[in-house]
């Protein structure tokens, strides 16, 4: 004869392998737990949060010449002999001409239009003059319509006041955009919605930027106006799934079916399916543009704004989905009122468990305690729950 806990154990096996997770997915039932397991996520997104913020105090960034000023040259990649320029070549040659080292070296397009792009200091005339010079004896560059010498290398020099400018005109500009986001959340939904929604974007913005910290990548103004463009992707999946909350605890505090955590928690399993799908709906094209910016064109202008797009937007599809709503049912707790409203609902299941049980025995002692009575708020009820109150039912006649 089995025990109660083989025949639990047993059942739990079973339920398990009961529906794969694209059913569960599909179906919306509450199945997946996120609320519950909360504080797992509230560690992980901290520790990658600390990194970030790690990485970029000590690390620092690493600025394009348009934000810290400097000159830019620009040679065709092909040579005279229908050989590539390597770009080991190009940055051996400059710094033997001018005694500077390179910012960055870089080969921009593919096929004929391709170039090679030289980013340094800024230098003087007689610098440029000299960098031109010996760029154009020794490696001997072709544009595509023939053209070879001095001629077919270009100079530009850069003002690191234009790029400083760039970078307030972005920081007035997310203000703006934060201070009307919280405004309308707060009206839409409710002050708590609105916190969380936000602790959710700056989550966002800081692990984008602390990818470009940590992997050193160059940060460009397309990399400042990919980021302002994640921040509206972000907020989307995050309001749609407030809006299904806001629906399924419209009235919670006069019922006692289940508590606030556990109706948030069904609200993301009903819009989860949703958020995956418009995310990867939504990152085809972005992965589309990083492939044409870094596989056809080259690392450019297109790379910059595709990589920050694609790096802030899996981001967000992850906070939206395992971080902003739990972070809202905490919030929702600190008031007494749903508080008050998760116990009541833990007492109903007590005593519907113990009913269940068939109360008292002959003696005037309680039988074994309810599996319910351990349910706290935010837990979702599963259903070894019930098949562990079935399996402690007594089986023979009570005493009278």
């Amino acid at each position: 004869m089995s025990s109660p806990q083989g025949t639990e154990k047993h059942a739990d096996r079973a339920s398990s392998s009961k529906g794969s997770v694209f059913e569960r997915l599909y179906v919306g039932n509450g199945a997946f737990d996120i609320v519950g397991s909360r504080k797992r996520w509230y560690v992980v997104f901290g520790a990658l949060m600390l990194i970030c913020v790690l990485s970029m105090v000590l690390r620092g960034f690493n600025l394009g010449i348009d934000f810290e000023g400097g000159t830019r040259l620009s040679l065709p990649a092909q040579s005279e002999a229908g050989q590539v320029i390597q770009v080991e070549d190009v940055q051996r040659v400059f710094t033997a001409a001018t005694g500077q080292d390179t910012s960055s070296v870089q080969s921009v397009g593919t096929g004929d239009g391709a170039t090679i792009q030289v980013k340094s200091e800024t230098l003087d005339n007689n610098q440029v003059a000299r960098a031109k010079a010996a760029l154009a004896n020794e490696l001997k560059p072709v544009s595509a319509d023939g053209g070879t010498g001095v001629g077919q290398i270009s100079d530009s020099a850069v003002s690191g006041t234009w790029g400083g400018e760039i970078s307030r005109q972005a920081l007035i500009a997310l203000a703006v955009f934060i201070v009307l986001v919280t405004v309308f959340l707060a009206l839409y939904f409710e002050k708590w919605m609105a916190l969380a929604a936000l602790g959710a974007l700056v989550h966002d913005i800081v692990v984008t930027m602390g990818v470009y910290s940590i992997i050193g990548l160059e940060v460009t103004p397309a990399t400042v106006i990919g980021l302002l463009t994640i921040l509206g992707f972000s907020l989307y999946d995050t309001v749609v799934v407030f809006d299904k909350v806001k629906e399924n605890t419209r009235g919670i505090l006069g019922l006692t079916r289940r508590t606030y955590a556990e109706a948030a928690n069904l609200a993301l399993n009903q819009t989860l399916m949703r958020s995956i799908n418009t995310s990867v709906i939504a990152l085809l094209p972005v992965i589309g543009l990083l492939v044409v910016g870094v596989g056809l064109l080259g690392v450019g202008t297109l790379g910059d704004l595709a990589l920050v797009q694609m790096t802030g937007m899996i981001a967000g599809v992850l906070s939206s989905i395992f971080l902003a709503t739990p972070f809202l049912v905490d919030l929702k707790l600190t008031e007494p009122r749903y508080r008050q409203q998760a116990e009541k609902v833990r007492q109903r299941r007590v005593g519907a468990a113990r009913r269940a049980e068939g109360g008292e025995d002959g003696d005037g002692e309680p039988r074994r305690e309810s599996a319910y009575a351990g349910v706290v708020p935010g837990r979702i009820p599963k259903a070894s729950d019930a098949r562990r109150v079935a399996a402690n039912r007594p089986t023979g006649k009570r005493k009278r």
